[in-house]
């Protein structure tokens, strides 16, 4: 009876396309439910705005779908745990042409979001809010949150995206459910909040922010959010949206280190003060030169998958641009000239050792001949077997 109630209260309340509809997730928030609905509610009825409220309940056990229920809002259930299939759930029903998300535990004034739907009106896309700016009260945020989570990501996600957002996190913004439409976000967890603006930049969606003020919440509870496995998804994520910083910059900071110690020591051996630096090192370098290889070529995967499969906007000019500059015949061709490198070496360093009567050698000599040998001999082979895996790549389906 509960279950029809609900679904028939819902039917009633979407009869007609609105301008707002304010979405709250909710996990057992019945102390602080009521506060967020009232304010919400008066905030249409100020502004005269035509607009609803949503809750998408995501496995309450206490009365929060029942308050929300007799506040007037619109109950949403969603089973699949996690800040971001909540949010997906409530956007996807409700009816409004802008959409306003913010928790229902009350650390938001609801009742003061006129400039989100004003920006929203003049054309914006996304619109988050910055609580570094508007004011964070005291007990309203943990330590660790405040001056070390939130500020080191957003840092991250703005050096990474060149998005103009000081607080990625916040949990009050707004969205034109289009524009939301268009994004395709997947993922269910607090990174939601981060894939939503980094999506926003991706496909050039016009962003902006605005003050909003951080209350303590009305919980009587711990909180939702794990400050450290929330803060590794939020990196993680921005990690892997962004292959240029993951793979690309240390893949060329270890190849240029490596490329440029390998010659300098397979000269000979160099001094630094009081410090000799000679084949030891050289292994070193060496290694540099592999493992940068090995980033590049990830970055390289990342970038033509994504591309391939149309995980982020704008990359066909990418696979594009691939495929006209770098073919399978050249990467062959450029493998056999390394192999044809290290074979060289291979042969120095035999010759060294046959004219010893294959007898004792100085290891210092032979080493700086072997090394590189085997440097390019590697190479080579990555490299063949790499542009083969590119090719694999590119090949695009029918579907």
């Amino acid at each position: 009876m509960n279950v029809l109630f609900v679904l028939l209260h819902r039917r009633i309340m979407r009869a007609n396309q609105k301008e707002v509809s304010i979405v709250m997730p909710c996990l057992n928030e019945a102390e602080a439910l009521p506060y967020c609905l009232d304010k919400a509610f008066a905030f249409l009825k100020v502004n005269n705005i035509d607009g609803e409220v949503l809750v998408v309940d995501n496995g309450s056990y206490d009365d929060s779908a029942g308050i929300a229920v007799s506040h007037g809002a619109i109950v949403v259930t969603e089973d699949k745990k996690g800040y971001g299939a909540a949010i997906m759930a409530g956007i996807k029903e409700a009816n409004g042409r802008y959409i306003i998300i913010g928790d229902a535990d009350d650390s938001y004034d609801f009742s003061n979001i006129i400039e989100f739907v004003r920006l929203l009106r003049q054309g914006t896309d996304l619109v988050v809010g910055n609580r570094f700016n508007g004011g964070i009260q005291k007990h309203a945020m943990p330590f660790l949150h405040r001056y070390v989570g939130n500020p080191v990501l957003s840092f991250l996600g703005r050096v990474f995206f060149h998005i103009p957002v000081n607080d990625f996190h916040c949990g009050l913004r707004g969205i034109k459910k289009s524009s939301f439409e268009q994004l395709q976000l997947k993922t269910t967890g607090m990174e939601f909040a981060s894939e939503m603006i980094v999506k926003a930049a991706l496909y050039k969606l016009k962003i902006s922010q605005t003050p909003v003020v951080l209350y303590p919440d009305k919980r009587n509870r711990p909180s939702h959010l794990k400050t450290w496995h929330d803060g590794w998804r939020h990196l993680r994520f921005l990690l892997l949206y962004s292959p240029r910083w993951l793979f690309l910059i240390p893949g060329i900071t270890l190849m240029l280190l490596g490329i440029v110690g390998t010659i300098v020591l397979g000269t000979g051996p160099i001094e630094i003060g009081n410090k000799k630096l000679d084949v030891h090192t050289l292994v070193y370098t060496s290694g540099f030169v592999l493992l940068g290889f090995q980033f590049i070529s990830f970055y390289f995967f990342s970038r033509l998958y994504a591309a391939v499969h149309g995980l982020w906007p704008g990359q066909e000019q990418f696979l594009e641009n691939f495929n006209n500059r770098f073919s399978l015949e050249r990467g062959i061709i450029a493998g056999i000239v390394l192999l044809g490198g290290g074979f060289f070496f291979m042969i120095k360093s035999f010759l060294y050792w046959r004219n010893t009567h294959f007898g004792n050698i100085d290891p210092v000599v032979v080493l700086r001949w072997v090394i590189p040998s085997v440097v390019l001999l590697v190479l080579g082979v990555q490299l063949v077997i790499s542009f083969f895996y590119l090719s694999f790549l590119t090949i695009k389906s029918k579907d």
